[in-house]
């Protein structure tokens, strides 16, 4: 029944109509048209304000916790940027190879270290450094420019590589290591954190729900229903969390990650 579930209204006439269906990588994951991110039409290349992208709310509708976002198209990178700087995100996390069995999950949307990404939207992109924390995940740091205020900003990826596209993680260590590392560095922020994998639905929703669960828990939330926080999140993405196996790996992580807090607790 969880796999079937959808929301309602569950329309996405405008990510499937002729103009926008070419910016979406997977045509069955794209955002409901009630709930959307809308870039500033006025200030995009081709006029137009849409990127595959959903805003997920976890309580306060004018403050999205999430942005769930496809991996960009090369043809969709300066709207993928535009939509960073318009929603003034300071943390990316990637939870995607750029390809996997020669198939590309992402086009690489970032500069070489050292040289500035061609002036994407009103901005300048520079990579300043990428530290490979460990095998399963490395840290990028980027500087962002504004070529018209001069205004300027530091933004933080996060790049998980040991996430298969079928499957998911041997175990959930890494992944929950990883994730305290993404929560260190966003601390004490209010803007959203964008979340992407391939599509931005399987792994992308996997995550935001181990992420948004384990938050209300350490917020000293008594009782939380899981299932009914997937349906939460799928009335606002559809397809995330793909499979039962995606599901009982959130599940298993949430379970592993606040019996290693009960040990660290002072006995």
């Amino acid at each position: 029944a969880l796999c079937a579930y959808q929301a309602e209204p569950s329309i996405c006439s405008i990510a499937q109509s002729e103009a926008n269906l070419k910016k979406n990588r997977n045509p069955d994951y794209v955002p409901y048209d009630h709930v959307r991110i809308k870039l500033k039409a006025e200030s995009n290349p081709s006029r137009s304000d849409f990127i595959n992208a959903s805003p997920i709310i976890e309580h306060d509708p004018r403050m999205p916790a999430y942005i769930a976002t496809q991996g960009p198209l090369s043809h969709t990178i300066a709207d993928f940027w535009q939509m960073v700087w318009e929603h003034g995100c300071t943390v990316i996390v990637m939870l995607s190879p750029l390809a996997e069995d020669s198939v590309k999950q992402c086009d690489r949307y970032w500069p070489d270290e050292g040289s500035s990404l061609y002036h994407i939207y009103e901005a300048s992109v520079n990579l300043v450094s990428e530290h490979i924390w460990c095998e399963d995940f490395l840290v990028r740091s980027f500087y962002l420019k504004n070529v018209q205020s001069q205004e300027t900003r530091t933004l933080t990826q996060f790049h998980f590589l040991s996430w298969p596209a079928e499957g998911i993680p041997t175990t959930t260590r890494p992944l929950l290591d990883f994730r305290r590392k993404v929560n260190k560095c966003y601390r004490g922020r209010s803007c959203p954190i964008i979340v992407h994998c391939s599509d931005g639905a399987g792994r992308t929703g996997t995550y935001i729900l181990v992420d948004m669960v384990l938050n209300r828990m350490a917020k000293g939330v008594k009782e939380i229903d899981i299932a009914a926080t997937l349906e939460h999140i799928r009335d606002q993405r559809p397809g995330m969390v793909q499979t039962k196996d995606q599901f009982e790996f959130a599940l298993t992580a949430v379970a592993e990650e606040v019996n290693a807090i009960l040990k660290a607790l002072p006995q």
